[in-house]
């Protein structure tokens, strides 16, 4: 969970503390009052808990201001602009999320990323795809809409072939050997990958496993022109768009750049990659 997340949950557990104490009831009083257990109250005042848009609504009633909850529910909004869990993207299944990837691809100029366990969204075969969909949909016990969502991924990728596009990504040589997929799919996306090399759209790097590192490649994140930053966890998605996250990632993704090869030493290390598969 991203620091800045948190503090924004502490700040709006203190408003809700505000507004309890501002009605002159003790945790212990305001838990009667909503009929939650005390300890829920705790948890929302100490910003260890999310409350739900009800929780802020049954919230300030009972603290005899519900002119508030259009205040708190806006907080929410906030943080969940910022933080969204993959349970509320996926619930329909992986073809919503994919078709906001689409629009966020049509809106902007360039794209640098970094992959540290697979390949990028934009450089997948649909097999590929196919695989990681619906391992995921299996992972997280969600919807299986993995024909609609592999079409929708393979329509992102037409924005390569826009004359003026900019997709610049650093990819760690660990995800050229992660078994995702048979061998045979993993065969064809690395031809895939040495095939994008030398696109005028497409700057590939592979950072070696040999390589020196200012610092390590501790997980993925994408970056959209100077006004947005995407960071995939386990449990959820972060949306950064403050100047100070959008200036961090920019430094780790040139420091990791830096480390990478390019062009010829690139395709190269897809070939080594490539020779270790055992083909059916």
């Amino acid at each position: 969970m991203s620091t800045d997340f948190q503090t924004a949950r502490v700040s709006l557990g203190a408003r809700l503390r505000e507004l309890r104490t501002e009605a002159g009831l003790n945790g212990k009083e305001m838990a009667g009052r909503l009929r939650w257990q005390p300890s829920k109250i705790s948890r929302l005042e100490n910003g260890k808990q999310t409350p739900s848009r009800t929780d802020l609504e049954a919230w300030a009633a009972a603290a005899g201001q519900p002119e508030a909850t259009a205040e708190l529910q806006g907080r929410l909004q906030g943080l969940e602009t910022q933080y969204r869990t993959w349970r509320r993207q996926l619930a329909n299944g992986h073809r919503s999320r994919q078709e906001l990837a689409v629009a966020e691809t049509a809106r902007t100029q360039m794209i640098r990323g970094v992959e540290v366990a697979r390949i990028p969204g934009l450089f997948q075969t649909a097999d590929y795809a196919r695989h990681l969909f619906t391992a995921n949909a299996v992972f997280r016990n969600t919807p299986r809409d993995t024909e609609s969502a592999v079409r929708a991924r393979m329509q992102r990728q037409g924005a390569l072939y826009e004359a003026g596009r900019s997709f610049r990504f650093v990819v760690w040589e660990a995800a050229l050997y992660a078994q995702v997929c048979p061998p045979e799919v993993m065969a064809a996306q690395l031809d895939r990958l040495c095939g994008l090399i030398g696109m005028d759209t497409v700057e590939l790097g592979i950072v070696p496993f040999t390589a020196p590192l200012q610092r390590t490649p501790a997980h993925g994140f994408w970056i959209y022109d100077e006004r947005l930053v995407t960071v995939e966890t386990i449990n959820a998605e972060l949306w950064l768009d403050d100047a100070d996250s959008i200036s961090l990632y920019t430094r780790a993704w040139t420091w990791l750049h830096e480390s990478a090869v390019h062009g010829h030493p690139a395709q190269r290390l897809i070939a080594r990659a490539r020779a270790h598969l055992t083909l059916p």
